[in-house]
């Protein structure tokens, strides 16, 4: 019979690292859910509040909701407040955000290992945004009569600077570095 010395030391330590990656993982994807849906509300306030001003509330998820689900005629021109539609789309937004979210969690993360990366992350930003509001144009042009693509491009940039905000207040020693 033998006796193996310091193997319960060997283990607890292995299950505390595992622990602990563990633990980082959820935390990692708990940034990037909350950062998903602070940029999500982000843009669904600012449509709320737009579509209210212009005396039709809830009409752009109604014809965003239209143009994504109903393919075929522009039914979406005289759209009147569908509640169907704006779950569906709103379903859709947010989980779009939330995965959008956990990528840049994960991103960021990555950054704070290698300061200079994060220069090649705030272009890929950049180019993203730029080549959205560019699909947009192109494959949305319907869409894009029956809102206003200025307004778009501002629910953009309000919900990246909410989400970025959420992010600089994780990341407080985050530095980005060309």
């Amino acid at each position: 019979m033998t006796t193996q010395t310091g193997a319960t030391t060997e283990r607890a330590s292995h299950t505390e690292e595992s622990s602990q990656a563990s633990r980082d993982v959820t935390k990692l994807y708990q940034e990037g859910l909350i950062a998903g849906l602070v940029g999500a509300a982000t843009v669904a306030i600012w449509f709320l509040i737009i579509d209210s001003i212009q005396g039709r509330p809830l009409y752009t998820p109604t014809v965003l909701g239209a143009a994504l689900f109903h393919r075929g005629a522009a039914p979406w021109l005289d759209a009147v407040p569908n509640f169907e539609m704006v779950l569906m789309f709103t379903w859709v937004h947010g989980l779009a955000f939330i995965v959008i979210g956990g990528i840049v969690a994960r991103l960021l993360a990555f950054a704070e290992q290698q300061s200079n990366v994060g220069f090649g992350i705030l272009m890929l930003f950049v180019f993203f945004e730029f080549g959205f509001i560019a699909a947009a144009m192109l494959l949305a042009a319907p869409v894009l009569q029956a809102l206003a693509w200025p307004a778009i491009l501002v629910a953009n940039l309000l919900a990246a600077t909410a989400m970025g905000g959420y992010f600089r207040l994780r990341h407080p020693n985050l530095r980005v570095q060309p």
